[in-house]
């Protein structure tokens, strides 16, 4: 059984109009005014306060182009467990994976790892949430999907080697939740609980099939689920709801998947595959849950870097994060969860 990278295909529609973000610790960044999700969860104000420094996201994911500009003094060792039968680890989370040869899929992870913790202020493309994390690249699905053992093999390999925060983009399909409920499937259930029991923060995608509930892994009981919103703050047309048995779950800029790269998130691509609509060669604009979770997981890094434990970084994103329209912070409802995460608020926050 196989889960697969969670981003939406083009849908024909309305267009939205994003919302400028600036901020002094990205200045000279040519694109950060097109990545208006920054400005939707106050990132720009919270890095007056942590720009993530000291802390490590795990991309569990396609791999990463590890020769990108915007990760350059960014990346620590990471691994592969796309294997293809042989033994794993098999490499070092390139996204080329072991064959050498990009998929068009797999460009995913590099734009997952952007989102979370592209470099500020180097004069390229944009910035990530947590500018100053550090990156651990791991490649658990070629061209597009992963087994659970492989995505749980890396699960594992990031609590074991020191990631404080674990980015799963990724999901399987609606209904698969019996079987880890069953216990028919727990490869990457028990990971997630592996990783939290060593002190590491996981943020996983709702899913994009406009489901009530949030997929599995992010259906896990250790996972945090991350449903998408557009640059409207409005709970994004694809995105699955924030429902699970536990109720941890929150909301962050996933893109609108209308059409219009400026209404989707802008984030890096491996070197060169950047499609031609969107006009930039580097980087590229997409939708979906997948965009969402890197936010998150980049927002937990700016808090995990003022010293804050897993339990003390979830319990700041919830009682923080707001419900747009009527502003309320940290009351749960099935639409967004328990709100749009809100960066500036949550390293304010005291308990």
């Amino acid at each position: 059984m196989r889960m697969r990278s969670l981003i939406t295909t083009s849908l024909v529609g309305l267009s939205l109009v994003a919302t400028p973000a600036s901020a002094g610790a990205a200045a000279g960044d040519p694109m950060i005014d097109k990545q208006w999700g920054l400005q939707q969860l106050h990132a720009p104000e919270a890095w007056a306060t942590s720009t993530g420094s000291g802390q490590t996201i795990a991309v569990v994911d396609t791999g990463v182009d590890l020769g990108h500009p915007e990760f350059a003094g960014k990346l620590v060792p990471g691994a592969t467990f796309s294997c293809g039968g042989a033994p794993a680890p098999c490499g070092n989370g390139d996204w080329t994976g072991t064959d050498g040869v990009g998929q068009e899929t797999d460009v995913h992870g590099t734009h997952v790892a952007g989102i979370a913790a592209a470099a500020a202020g180097n004069g390229v493309g944009g910035a990530g949430v947590a500018p100053d994390a550090e990156i651990m690249p791991i490649k658990a699905l070629e061209n597009g999907t992963g087994t659970f053992e492989e995505i749980g093999a890396g699960v594992r390999y990031a609590a074991d080697h020191g990631a404080n925060v674990i980015n799963l983009s990724l999901g399987a399909q609606p209904g698969i939740q019996v079987l880890t409920l069953l216990g028919l499937q727990s490869a990457t259930k028990d990971a997630i609980a592996y990783a939290r029991d060593k002190g590491a923060v996981v943020v996983a995608s709702a899913g994009n099939e406009t489901s009530p509930l949030c997929d599995t892994p992010s259906w896990e009981q250790g996972a945090l689920c991350v449903a998408a919103t557009d640059a409207d703050e409005m709970h994004a047309v694809y995105s699955n709801l924030g429902v699970k048995l536990n109720l941890r779950a929150v909301s962050a800029p996933g893109g609108s998947s209308l059409g219009d790269c400026d209404a989707d998130v802008w984030s890096t691509v491996p070197r060169g595959a950047g499609r031609p609509e969107c006009g930039q060669a580097d980087y590229d604009a997409l939708a979906g849950t997948s965009m969402a979770a890197p936010q998150v997981a980049g927002v937990a890094a700016l808090l995990g870097a003022q010293g804050r434990d897993a339990a003390d970084v979830e319990d700041a994103l919830i009682h923080t994060a707001r419900t747009p329209v009527v502003g309320l912070r940290g009351v749960y409802n099935p639409v967004y969860g328990y709100g749009v995460v809100d960066a500036a608020a949550a390293v304010a926050y005291q308990g």
